[in-house]
């Protein structure tokens, strides 16, 4: 068996651009992998790089040889030693194709392959449903529909503040570390008033997207200990974890960071300093499904919990629930239930809509667990490599 050729869409869905990579082999198996830059800047890149990888790279080989493939990936494009998003987004989508190949050819689902299941339904949290908020009032309201689908868990933003008559709900970020007294008065205020809002038994999240520095951020932290929070998220750059390590020392609230680190080596000195209590990489960025399994396993020696990164396309979504499924120190998923439908659409059998109580079940079918929608997808092919 051999990759003969590759399809490459980029989607643009109500201001999300999901990369979805289709592998075929000589025997017509193919497999799906992810890129996960559906917001911000780079989509484009990535495209870019991973055509140029499958062309230089890929292309010819067996795909069941997935770490070998993953190793000249890595050693051989000279960028991905000390790399970020746009080539591990690429390699990250190229290794889950060849895992969904493997685990279809196999007739098994991926999670067989990565040493079977530790359980067959997860948790997951909601995000993305606090977007068109600006007062307390209106983030408290906003929480209502979560509670109303099921949902025991919330995550939100208390920095952010929509884009005024935005069609997609897009949110801006603090700029420029600017952050004065009455902003972090709002702040506190927003968080006040979920809490009040869903009740003390709820597990509230905040995600403050490396937005303040240390001592602002420090400041912020020790007033929202009261809420009883799982965890604050990326409480500084994610570059920095030296200020990560001083935030986790002067707070009573679990750190947690990993979405902008890249491969096991990115980890490395958030594991040494113990800066966090969580991490979170994501498969579609970080290296792919066995490097996500990987930093998962070091974790697990350090006393962290898991909580896979997720807010990508519905590919991407699929593969976080085949990983979810065999590490032990999974704690919860990442779930953006609430996009249009057009974005679930592009494959047949999409798992946020099959969350209830704010849970859902691991796919069984074979691979990844979901096909393609050739109508859906097909307008948004956007390059092509090799051939049949």
């Amino acid at each position: 068996m051999k990759v003969t050729r590759a399809q490459i869409y980029l989607a643009e869905i109500d201001g999300r651009k999901p990369i979805i990579l289709r592998l075929w082999t000589d025997d017509g198996t193919w497999g799906l992998g992810e890129a996960a830059l559906a917001y911000g800047i780079g989509a484009a890149g990535a495209v870019a790089t991973m055509e140029e990888m499958l062309r230089r790279i890929v292309i010819g080989r067996d795909p069941h040889a997935v770490e070998a493939i993953w190793s000249d990936l890595y050693d051989h494009t000279f960028w991905a030693k000390g790399g970020g998003p746009i080539v591990f987004a690429a390699i990250s989508a190229i290794e889950t194709a060849l895992w969904d190949i493997k685990a279809r050819s196999l007739g098994v689902p991926v999670y067989q392959l990565l040493g079977g299941a530790y359980r067959h339904q997860v948790r997951c949290y909601a995000n993305g449903w606090s977007f068109r908020a600006v007062t307390p009032d209106e983030t408290a309201r906003a929480a209502e529909m979560p509670l109303k689908a099921g949902y025991d868990a919330l995550k939100f933003y208390p920095l952010a503040t929509p884009i005024k008559n935005h069609p997609n709900g897009v949110f801006a970020h603090v700029s420029r570390r600017e952050f004065d007294r009455d902003f972090e008065r709002l702040a506190v205020a927003r968080v006040r008033a979920v809490r009040d809002a869903v009740g003390p038994d709820v597990e509230l999240m905040v995600d403050m997207s490396g937005e303040l520095t240390t001592d602002a951020i420090i400041r912020l932290g020790q007033q929202l200990q009261e809420f009883n929070l799982t965890f604050l998220e990326e409480p500084v750059d994610a570059f920095d974890t030296d200020a990560m390590k001083i935030v986790a020392d002067k707070l009573d609230v679990p750190i947690a960071a990993g979405e902008r680190l890249y491969t096991r080596y990115g980890f490395r000195r958030l594991f040494e300093l113990r800066a966090a209590a969580i991490v979170q990489p994501d498969i579609g960025t970080v290296g792919g499904l066995m490097e996500t399994k990987k930093i998962a396993a070091i974790a697990e020696m350090y006393n962290m919990r898991v909580q896979p990164h997720l807010c990508a396309g519905p590919v991407a979504t699929a593969a976080a629930l085949q990983l979810d499924a065999c590490i032990p120190n999974f704690l919860i998923q990442e779930m953006y239930p609430f996009r249009v439908p057009e974005h679930f659409a592009l494959v047949d059998a999409p798992l946020e809509p099959q969350i209830r109580g704010g849970r859902v079940a691991i796919p069984d079918r074979p691979g990844l667990g979901v096909e393609l929608v050739e109508s859906k997808v097909a307008p948004f092919l956007r390059a092509e490599v090799g051939s049949d």
